[in-house]
């Protein structure tokens, strides 16, 4: 692991920028962010015959490294966040899981305090507010409601780093906990929800702007009752997470969502759990435990998906090399589309002057080879 270079040109490679890819690229690095022009004392790396990339952001992660964002100690949450970072995301936010309201409040108290020294870039909370009939790797028992005055304790315990809550709007109280959401500037995400489409409908004209990993948790695609699914695809407002692990979704159902929201409305995330860049064993996820067999995390009881143990740069080789997305598409499903919902685009998710140096180095075959943050290397390159 290598420290910070005053000043460093990255040449050679293919840059993936707001308005395309450029063969033969320069990146520059001053100090910490992405500058216009380098110093002459510049050092040059050659990255000839690789791709330089934004740094990717994960707005919905639990957590990695075998650590836990829900129940882990402070140092344990920093495990799972360099686990990640090893593995090209930059910008990371804290999902929870479902537990008791006292408990959750107090991990919001714990995780604010990472957003604000920069560790974490915001807290997602992923219940309690679903519905036991979509409830897949959350505990029955402790589901409720969503109830505004709880989704208010819940933002109040986070001193204002809540970024996102996964709510299940059909339930009692839903409508009314999006309008708050949306006053407040916090995203409201459709998920682990049994809604119809005209009920998502409503949600959405409340101001719910994110599908929860589309596809699951929720209803399928019916030609009489389509559900949530033809909703939120439908509507211009909603962006939609996708899971790409190969596991979570058919390689049509990814195909589906490209082809009727385009790139501009795809978040790729993880979903990631403890042994993510971890291995397979035994977890816990929230209350539940958890049984990881070559790589696919499922309840011990009853064997639904808990999570996934996928990586942000598995997930850009697999939507290239499999999905055959292309290259600019993918970076603005995992990088740019979800630093404008988190509302930090203007300091990442984009290789451009004044912005973090945040990138991730690729080579021809889209294995990572090269990691920064804020200019420094957390993997440095070994070539040029």
């Amino acid at each position: 692991m290598a420290g910070r270079a005053d000043s460093t040109v990255l040449a050679g490679a293919r840059v993936v920028l707001p308005t395309g890819t450029v063969d033969n690229g320069r990146v520059i690095v001053e100090g910490g962010r992405i500058a216009g022009s380098a110093t002459r004392d510049a050092r040059t790396v050659d990255l000839t015959g690789h791709w330089v990339v934004p740094g990717f952001v994960d707005m919905h992660n639990h957590g990695g490294g075998g650590a836990s964002f829900t129940s882990g100690t402070v140092e344990e949450v920093l495990t799972g966040v360099r686990t990640h970072r090893e593995h090209g995301t930059t910008t990371l936010v804290a999902s929870t899981v479902t537990g008791e309201m006292d408990f959750l409040i107090e991990r919001a108290g714990i995780l604010s305090e990472l957003v604000q020294q920069g560790d974490l870039a915001g807290i997602h909370f992923e219940g309690p507010f679903i519905s036991p009939c979509r409830k897949g790797a959350h505990s029955e028992s402790l589901l409720r409601d969503p109830d505004p005055a709880e989704v208010r304790k819940l933002m109040d315990a986070a001193h204002g780093t809540a970024k996102m809550f996964t709510l299940a709007t059909e339930l009692p109280g839903g409508i009314e906990s999006v309008h708050l959401l949306a006053e407040h500037g916090v995203i409201a995400a459709i998920g682990h929800t049994d809604a119809t489409y005209e009920q998502t409908v409503e949600a959405i004209e409340a101001g719910a702007t994110v599908a929860t990993h589309l596809f699951n948790a929720m209803p399928g695609l019916g030609h009489r009752a389509p559900g949530p699914i033809a909703a939120l695809l439908e509507d211009e407002r909603v962006t939609v997470e996708l899971i790409n692990d190969g596991t979570h979704l058919h390689p049509a159902a990814l195909e589906l969502a490209y082809h009727h929201a385009g790139a501009a409305r795809v978040a790729l995330i993880t979903d990631a759990m403890d042994a993510a860049g971890f291995g397979d064993g035994r977890y816990q996820l929230g209350p539940l435990a958890v049984e990881v067999k070559d790589g696919v995390a499922r309840l011990v009881e009853g064997g639904s998906i808990a999570g996934s143990t996928l990586t942000l740069d598995t997930a850009f080789r697999r939507a290239v090399t499999i999905d055959r997305i292309p290259v600019d598409d993918v970076v603005r499903s995992i990088s740019a589309n979800p630093a404008r919902l988190l509302g930090v685009y203007d300091e990442v998710g984009s290789l451009e002057p004044g912005k973090d140096a945040d990138l991730v180095v690729l080579d021809e075959e889209f294995v990572l080879r090269g990691v920064m943050r804020k200019g420094e290397w957390i993997i440095e390159p070994g070539i040029g």
